[in-house]
């Protein structure tokens, strides 16, 4: 495997890192204007007398991979104390950069102790970046994975960093499960009909339906050896990370809350359409995929406003979750249309899935 194919995927996982940082710092990226006050206060400013640990280790987390991404590519051209310390003053300066912009957004607060905490996990980041990431990136391990998983079809790289972005959606736990692409929430357009229980158990069957077999064959696309296991094991990934939103935003009682008879009908039909597909040759699979993708978008879309998901919004909106709801909500409305393209273009290995 050539050093191009990995230098190429950590570029894209650098830059496509940092931009999820920019935007959940500087979400919901309305109303900006000049407070008057200095930028620069929030440096010296007292440390803020209410946080959580919870804040603390948000902070620390989420630059933390920015700094093992950064690590690691700039390891391939310098020694690792270097590399080290550049990824680190990189990660500081993004954090930096950021805390200074949140001046001009009325929504956001800039704090000495955000940026204390960004800078920390970018600095830990970098220590297991030059420490480990050669290792993990390393050009050994990819070409271990691209020929023994993937398929080699140009273009897989990007696949993998669309279902990576996908499960991020299920993060978010005001979105129909496995259902992407609400333009409503970006537009700010009402329902297309009322809410009726009988007939909505009805839409999240169908909604998870083909958004589980749009995933299940976009991942098994990328893959050539072991596709149906690997891609069972993501399908329950997903799962799993969705009951563990609901616990985080409203508590463990509430993790399978989203597991309604309708969307429990909706995987049990979407899984055995995917299984049945995954015995197509990779064309039919890719326009199935297409297919089903184009179709769980317009359900998505059409659906009735649930108020369940509406309240769950609310807690998702408020305090320490800000973030993560500007981040999951720009991804969600926005992953099918950016899978529809790849799926386009992508041109899989033309065989049969042959290993279970």
């Amino acid at each position: 495997m050539a050093n191009g194919a990995r230098n190429h995927l950590l570029l894209y996982l650098n830059l496509g890192y940092a931009l999820l940082i920019v935007y959940a710092s500087l979400y919901p990226l309305t109303g900006w204007r000049d407070s008057g006050l200095d930028p620069l206060d929030f440096v010296t400013a007292a440390w803020p007398r209410y946080f959580t640990g919870f804040d603390l280790a948000t902070n620390i987390l989420a630059y933390l991979p920015f700094g093992v991404l950064c690590a690691a590519t700039l390891r391939t051209r310098l020694a690792p104390p270097a590399a080290c310390l550049f990824a680190a003053a990189l990660g500081a300066g993004l954090s930096f950069a950021l805390e200074l912009t949140q001046n001009y957004l009325p929504n956001r607060v800039p704090s000495n102790l955000d940026f204390a905490c960004n800078a920390t996990g970018a600095l830990l980041g970098a220590f297991a970046g030059v420490g480990w990431g050669r290792h993990i990136f390393s050009e050994r391990h990819h070409a271990i994975w691209r020929n023994h998983v993937m398929t080699h079809a140009p273009g897989a790289d990007l696949g993998v960093m669309l279902m990576a972005a996908w499960l991020m959606t299920q993060l978010s736990p005001d979105i129909l499960p496995l259902g992407t692409g609400d333009l409503r929430q970006m537009l700010d357009l009402p329902p297309v009909q009322p809410f009726a229980p009988d007939r909505f158990s009805h839409v999240e069957t169908t909604i998870g339906a083909s958004g589980l077999l749009a995933a299940g064959l976009i991942c098994h696309l990328l893959l050539h050896r072991r596709g149906r296991l690997l891609t069972l094991l993501l399908l329950t990934l997903a799962l799993m990370i969705k009951a563990l939103a609901h616990a985080l935003i409203a508590g463990p009682a509430a993790a399978l809350s989203w597991l309604t008879p309708g969307t429990s009908s909706g995987l049990a039909i979407g899984l055995a359409l995917w299984f049945g597909a995954s015995f197509l040759a990779a064309p039919s699979r890719r326009a199935m995929a297409a297919l089903a993708l184009l179709f769980a978008t317009v359900m998505v879309n059409v659906a009735p406003e649930n108020p369940y998901l509406h309240n769950a919004a609310q807690l998702w909106q408020s305090g320490q979750f800000l973030n993560f709801n500007g981040l999951t909500r720009l991804i969600c409305s926005l992953w099918p249309f950016l899978a529809l393209p790849w799926l386009m273009i992508y041109r899989p290995e033309n065989k049969h899935a042959r290993h279970f």
